[in-house]
């Protein structure tokens, strides 16, 4: 995959392959990623400023890779950001190519990828999307969009009903009763009251 100048590439560390990398430095991309916990360095400068750790940046250094790394990315420096996550109370590292973000852009921006992977987990786990049916691209757009409405849906229900549902249990419930002939607001109002069912709906003959 070739990238235009000055795009940003975020990525997960499962990623993290210095030669690649070291590809999207000489095309002046930018990288983003998380560090490997083996990885081997040598901090060069250590940038000190007071202001960083209110926005929970730790330490932001420029770095040299020491062993075959270094010679896979051919020497050159990297940017080292340490950042304290106080929500999930958690301390990580980012690797970047960029030297003129504010360090606590770098976090913000790697957040943004979080925020990818958590609507893609949403899909998996709530809609049951874990393939896709077809390999061409209008096939998986046309899933990807057919699931993003169906979570719409499911949402609007949520959000409009007087019973303080789960989504992950709304969507259950639905999917194990979509067949059931019932009324949907009532049901989704008050799941567990057993009443009489609808009037019969009219039906047009079948030719």
């Amino acid at each position: 995959i070739s990238f235009p100048k000055g795009c940003v590439v975020v990525v997960d560390r499962g990623y993290v392959d210095y030669a690649w990398m070291n590809v999207l430095d000489s095309n002046q991309s930018f990288f983003l990623t998380r560090s490997k916990s083996n990885m081997k360095y040598t901090v060069v400068k250590t940038f000190q400023s007071e202001a960083l750790q209110d926005s929970g940046v730790l330490q932001d250094q420029i770095i040299e890779l020491d062993g075959d790394a270094k010679k896979h990315y051919q020497g050159k420096k990297m940017r080292l950001v340490r950042f304290w996550d106080s929500i999930n109370k958690a301390e990580y590292e980012f690797l970047t190519n960029n030297f003129t973000w504010k360090a606590s852009t770098v976090a913000a921006l790697y957040k943004e990828r979080w925020e990818i992977e958590t609507f893609f987990k949403h899909l998996k786990q709530r809609l049951k999307v874990t393939s896709f049916v077809g390999t061409s691209e209008n096939a998986v757009y046309t899933q990807i969009w057919t699931a993003l409405i169906g979570i719409l849906l499911f949402k609007y229900i949520q959000k409009k009903a007087k019973y303080d549902w789960n989504l992950s249990n709304l969507v259950n419930f639905i999917r194990l009763n979509i067949f059931v002939k019932i009324d949907l607001w009532k049901w989704a109002n008050d799941p567990f009251f057993s009443g009489k069912p609808p009037d019969k709906i009219g039906q047009f003959k079948l030719l």
